[in-house]
C-alpha cells in the first residue's frame, strides 16, 4: 500500500507540474476525455486519476475551484472534496462557510453578509456503484466549461452564481478501487453484455464496503469508520443546505429520485417535505426531455437516521437519495431482461442529469432554502421538537460507557455538560422501566443534555424511546435509541435543565493508579469496553489475569462478577516492569484501575479461590468469504483489529478443511448463507471433535440457526404447541389480495426492533450486564430454551420495547432463547441469535461479545 500511495502521489505531482505550464488565462478547460485519453464511460477510472483531473481543473480555473483534502482512507488513499462557485463567491468562500455556521448558532458571532445556498453532492459511498465517480468528472466539467456547447452553460452560470457546490468524487475510495481494479482486469477490448459473463459477477466481498467491510452509507450518525469520521468532521464545518447522495441498484430498475417513499420521520419539516417534490419536478423535466424511465415515492424512505439523505435532513438540509439501475453487475454494458443493453454511458448521463437538475432546483430557490435552513435552527434553539426538553444520563460509576456516548455526541456536534451538583428533579421518563418517575436524584457527575441547542432535532431523533412510524414498510431498522444501545440509565424531562459545567467535577479517590509501592494486585471492574480492551492488551503481553465469578467486597467497595484481578503472583517474570505495564495499559484504554494490598476479601471469594478463574489469551479465528454477509464478518474483524488491537485469523469458509484446529481456541461463525456447503459432514465432524477437546464455537445469527437441530448441538427451534394438526386449510384461507403481498409479508418481520433481554448475570456470558441488556432484533428466530445448557439471555411474554415488529414475529419472540451456552465435552458452544456488534454502534453488545470470547469456558 505504501507503494500505491507513492505512485499516486507521483502521478498527482507530475500533473501539478503540467498544470502549472498551462496558460492561467486560458478560457477553455481540459475535458475529462482529453485528460484521461478515453471518453468518460469507455472504462472505469481509478481514484487517483479522478483526483488528478480535479487538481488539473483547479489549476486551470483557480478562481472558481478549490480542492479541500480532508483525510485518508485505511488503505492510504486521499479523501478530497471539490468546491465550485462563481468568482465572486469563491473570493469569499471562507466567509460564506463561517457566516452559515454563525447564522445557525454553530459558531460564535453574527454573520457579516447573506449566504448563498450550499449544495453538497456525494458520489460513490458504495464503492462498486462506480458510475457515480465517473459522473463527477462530467458534472465538474459541465459546471465550469461555460463554452462547451452542451446547452448547460446558462444553467451552470446560474448554479454557480447562486450556489456554492461541494462535490465529493469518491466517498469510499478503498471500495471503489477494489471494484475498478477487479473490473479493469476482467474486461477485454469490447464489453461483454452477457449477464453470466465473469465481468458481471464480482467476487466476494465486492467493492461496496469499506476496508473493514462496513456499509458507509449506514454510518453517518454512528461514525464508526475512519472515512465517515473524517467526512463528517468536514460536513460539520460546512453544514450544507442541500445534500444529494448518488447510488446504484439492480440492473433491471429504472432511475429513482425524490420525492422519497414513506415513512417520513415525523420531525421532517413541511418545507423539507415540499422540496422533495420540487426536486422531483426538476429531475422529471430532464428525464422526460430524454424519454428516460424513472420512478418516485417507492422503496427508499426517510426514516433511519444514519443515511446520506436522512442524516442531512435531520441536520436541517434537504436530503435525497438517487438510484441508477446497474451497480457492480452492470460493468460497461449488460443485457437486461427486456433485451435492451444498459451501458455505463447511459448510467452516467442519468446521474449527470439528476445532479444538474438538483443543483438548478436549489439555485432557483436559494433565498428560500437559506431562509428555511436558518428557521430550522432557530426553532431548534428556542422551541425544540419533541416532548423532552432535557436528558440526564447517570454516570453510575461507568466512565467507559459515558465516554463512548460523549464521543458520539462530540462527533455529531451535540452539546452537553454536567449537573455540577446533587439535586432532585421531578417527572423524569425512565428509559429502563419505560415509566415516568415522580422524582429523579441527579448526581454532580451525571451528564445533562439540553434540547435548546442547534442540534436539537438530531438529539431528539437519536434519543427518542420509540420512533413514530407512519408506514410499517421500511427500508431499514426502525429503532436505534442511544440509551438502549449504550445501556445507560437515562431520563427524559419535559422541563428545561441546563448543564452547570462543561467539564466533569473532580471526584477525589482514596487510591490512585499512580500510587507508589507494590500492590498485591490491581482490580478492574468488568462493566464496559475499556475493561475488555485492558484485558485484551494484558493478555497479548502475556500478563496473567484472573476474573472473579462472584461479587466480592474489599476495602469497603463492592466489585461485581467478572471483575479483573491482575495479581503480582504469577507475573513475577516482569519484575519491576509489572506495575508500569499494568498502569500504562489502563491509561491507554481509560479503564479505572484500583490497586489493593491484599487478596483477603470481606465478602465473596478470596483471589486464590476456585471461583476466581485464570483467563488465557485465546487464539481466535472468524469465518469469512463466499456466502457470508460482508458486514457481519467485517464487524467481528473490526472489533478485534481496531477496537481491541488483538490478533485474529480470518479463515475463508471454503478452506476450513485445512485449519489446524490444535492452533485455535475460539472460532466465530458470523451470518453466512452457505454453511450447508461450508460445514459439510467432514468439516462438521472435525469441528465437533475440536470443541470436545476444549475449543469454543461462537455461532451468531444465521450460523446459530444452521446448527439448530444438528446432531450434537442442543439448540432447537420451538414446536408450535398451538397448531391444530387436524385442521386443514380451506379455500377461503387462500383468499388474499396480490396488492397486499408486501403488507402480508411484513407481519413475519422485525426489521431492527429493540427488546429488553432477561439476563442471567451470574453466568460468564452475562458478566457486567447488571444494569440490563437491550438487543436489536432483526430476525424473529424461534429458538427453544436449552434443555441441558445455560439459557443466559431470553425473552419472556412481553419484552418488546421499540421499533416495528410484525404480529407473527412478536408471537415467535415470546419465550425465546437469544443467548445460550452449551457445554460440549471440554469445550462449549455459544449461541447468539442477534448480532451484538451490529454496525459497530450497539455499544452494550461489545461487552457481551467480550464475554463470549474471553469469559465463557
Amino acid at each position: 500500500m505504501k507503494q500505491f500511495v507513492l505512485l499516486a502521489g507521483l502521478a498527482v505531482a507530475s500533473l501539478s507540474a503540467a498544470a502549472q505550464t498551462a496558460s492561467p488565462t486560458s478560457t477553455s478547460l481540459t475535458s475529462p476525455a482529453q485528460f484521461l485519453g478515453y471518453s468518460v464511460g469507455d472504462r472505469f477510472t481509478p481514484h487517483h486519476r479522478v483526483l488528478a483531473y480535479a487538481e488539473l481543473v483547479a489549476r486551470q480555473a483557480p478562481n472558481r475551484v478549490k480542492l479541500i483534502p480532508y483525510g485518508q482512507t485505511h488503505e492510504g488513499r486521499q479523501l478530497m472534496v471539490v468546491a465550485v462557485a462563481s468568482e465572486a463567491n469563491m473570493a469569499r468562500l471562507e466567509e460564506i462557510r463561517t457566516n452559515n455556521l454563525k447564522r445557525i448558532g454553530m459558531m460564535d458571532g453574527a454573520p457579516s453578509a447573506a449566504t448563498p445556498a450550499i449544495a453538497w453532492l456525494t458520489y460513490n459511498v458504495h464503492g462498486n456503484e462506480a458510475v457515480s465517480t465517473e459522473t463527477f468528472l462530467d458534472v465538474l466539467y459541465q459546471l465550469l466549461d461555460t463554452k462547451n456547447g452542451s446547452g448547460q452553460s446558462a444553467v451552470s452560470q446560474k448554479i454557480l452564481n447562486n450556489t456554492v457546490v461541494i462535490l465529493d468524487p469518491d466517498a469510499n475510495p478503498d471500495g471503489h478501487d477494489r471494484y475498478v481494479n477487479w473490473y479493469n482486469q476482467m474486461m477485454g477490448r469490447m464489453a461483454d453484455p452477457t449477464p453470466a459473463a465473469r465481468e458481471h459477477n464480482e467476487p466476494w466481498p465486492g467493492g461496496r464496503y469499506t476496508h473493514y467491510l462496513f456499509d458507509p452509507n449506514r454510518d453517518w450518525a454512528w461514525q464508526t469508520q475512519e472515512i465517515t469520521q473524517q467526512r463528517m468532521a468536514l460536513y460539520q464545518q460546512w453544514m450544507p443546505h442541500l445534500h444529494g447522495d448518488f447510488h446504484e441498484m439492480g440492473v433491471e430498475s429504472p432511475y429513482y429520485f425524490a420525492p422519497s417513499a414513506k415513512p417520513y420521520h415525523e420531525d421532517i419539516t413541511k418545507f423539507q417535505r415540499d422540496f422533495q417534490q420540487t426536486i422531483g419536478q426538476y429531475c422529471s423535466r430532464y428525464f422526460d426531455r430524454n424519454g428516460w424511465l424513472y420512478y418516485t415515492r417507492e422503496r427508499f424512505d426517510l426514516f433511519y437516521p444514519s443515511y446520506g439523505d436522512t442524516y442531512p435532513t435531520y441536520n436541517g438540509a434537504i436530503g435525497m437519495t438517487y438510484e441508477q439501475g446497474g451497480s457492480g453487475r452492470a460493468g460497461l454494458a449488460v443485457e437486461k431482461a427486456d433485451g435492451d443493453t444498459l451501458t455505463l454511458r447511459q448510467r452516467i448521463d442519468h446521474h449527470v442529469a439528476a445532479s444538474i437538475a438538483t443543483l438548478e432546483s436549489v439555485a432557483d430557490r436559494a433565498p428560500d432554502v437559506v431562509k428555511e435552513f436558518g428557521a430550522f435552527f432557530d426553532k431548534a434553539r428556542n422551541t425544540p421538537v419533541g416532548a423532552y426538553k432535557s436528558y440526564v444520563i447517570k454516570s453510575n460509576g461507568d466512565a467507559g460507557r459515558l465516554k463512548a456516548l460523549q464521543q458520539l455526541l462530540d462527533r455529531n456536534k451535540i452539546s452537553y455538560g454536567y449537573a455540577g451538583k446533587a439535586q432532585t428533579v421531578t417527572g423524569g421518563f425512565n428509559y429502563l422501566t419505560q415509566q415516568t418517575d415522580k422524582s429523579v436524584s441527579v448526581a454532580a457527575e451525571d451528564l445533562v443534555i439540553s434540547a435548546y441547542q442547534p442540534k436539537s432535532t438530531l438529539l431528539k431523533i437519536l434519543f427518542e424511546p420509540k420512533s413514530t412510524l407512519e408506514d410499517s414498510a421500511t427500508y431499514d431498522i426502525t429503532a436505534w435509541s442511544l440509551p438502549y444501545a449504550f445501556g445507560l440509565q437515562t431520563y427524559g424531562f419535559t422541563t428545561r435543565l441546563n448543564p452547570a459545567n462543561s467539564q466533569p467535577p473532580v471526584v477525589s479517590t482514596s487510591q490512585s493508579v499512580t500510587a507508589t509501592g507494590r500492590p498485591y494486585a490491581y482490580l478492574v471492574r468488568w462493566q464496559s469496553m475499556p475493561a475488555v480492551q485492558t484485558l485484551a492488551g494484558l493478555l497479548k503481553q502475556k500478563v496473567k489475569v484472573r476474573a472473579s465469578e462472584k461479587t466480592f467486597e474489599l476495602d469497603g467497595k463492592t466489585y461485581p462478577s467478572g471483575t479483573l484481578i491482575i495479581p503480582r503472583a504469577g507475573n513475577e517474570r516482569f519484575g519491576d516492569r509489572f506495575d508500569a505495564l499494568v498502569r500504562a495499559e489502563a491509561t491507554r484504554t481509560g479503564a479505572e484501575l484500583t490497586p489493593v494490598s491484599t487478596g483477603f476479601v470481606t465478602k465473596g471469594s478470596d483471589f486464590g479461590s476456585d471461583f476466581v478463574t485464570s483467563l488465557k489469551a485465546p487464539r481466535v479465528g472468524v469465518v469469512i468469504g463466499d456466502g457470508g454477509l460482508p458486514p457481519a464478518a467485517g464487524e467481528v474483524w473490526h472489533y478485534f483489529d481496531q477496537e481491541l488491537n488483538y490478533p485474529i485469523s480470518l479463515f475463508d469458509g471454503n478452506a476450513l478443511g485445512n485449519v489446524e484446529w490444535n492452533k485455535l481456541d475460539v472460532l466465530i461463525l458470523p451470518t453466512n448463507y452457505a454453511y450447508s456447503r461450508i460445514l459439510n459432514d467432514r468439516v462438521l465432524t472435525a469441528l465437533k471433535s475440536w470443541i470436545q477437546a476444549g475449543g469454543k464455537l461462537i455461532a451468531m445469527e444465521r450460523a446459530a440457526a444452521f446448527l439448530a437441530g444438528k446432531d450434537g448441538f442442543d439448540l432447537k427451534e420451538k414446536e408450535d404447541k398451538n397448531k391444530d394438526k387436524d385442521k386443514k386449510p380451506t379455500p377461503v384461507d387462500s383468499l388474499k389480495l396480490y396488492g397486499d403481498r408486501e403488507r402480508t409479508a411484513i407481519s413475519d418481520e422485525t426489521p431492527g426492533s429493540i427488546y429488553r433481554v432477561n439476563i442471567d448475570t451470574t453466568h460468564p456470558l452475562g458478566f457486567g450486564l447488571t444494569g440490563g441488556y437491550y438487543t436489536l432484533v432483526q430476525n424473529a428466530y424461534n429458538f427453544d430454551f436449552l434443555k441441558d445448557g445455560w439459557n443466559v439471555g431470553y425473552l419472556k411474554g412481553n419484552n418488546y420495547v421499540a421499533g416495528f415488529s410484525g404480529k407473527n414475529a412478536k408471537e415467535k419472540l415470546k419465550n425465546t432463547l437469544l443467548m445460550g451456552v452449551q457445554s460440549y465435552g471440554r469445550g462449549s458452544v455459544v449461541y447468539l441469535a442477534d448480532n451484538p456488534l451490529f454496525r459497530g454502534f450497539w455499544y452494550s453488545g461489545k461487552l457481551l461479545f467480550g464475554n463470549a470470547v474471553f469469559m465463557v469456558n
